[in-house]
């Protein structure tokens, strides 16, 4: 396939349309919940709680808690 040619841009497009639906297929699978009393991001895991806290805060929950202490 030549550099020139009018297929070039079109295949480009379309790897690039793939590779954007299996990365929106794999974040849609991953649920992602909120602690209410820590604001902690969690998912769910086989662990025995069923919870996997990720170490992140959720910036919106933590502004919340602050204007009502």
């Amino acid at each position: 396939m030549d550099i020139a040619s009018k297929k070039l841009p079109l295949a480009l497009i379309g790897i690039l349309l793939v590779i954007l639906v299996v990365q929106i297929v794999n974040n849609s699978s991953i649920e992602k919940f909120i602690d209410p009393s820590t604001c902690e991001i969690w998912i769910k895991s086989s662990e025995p709680t069923g919870r996997q806290y990720l170490d992140e805060f959720d910036q919106k929950c933590l502004d919340l808690k602050s204007l009502n202490p």
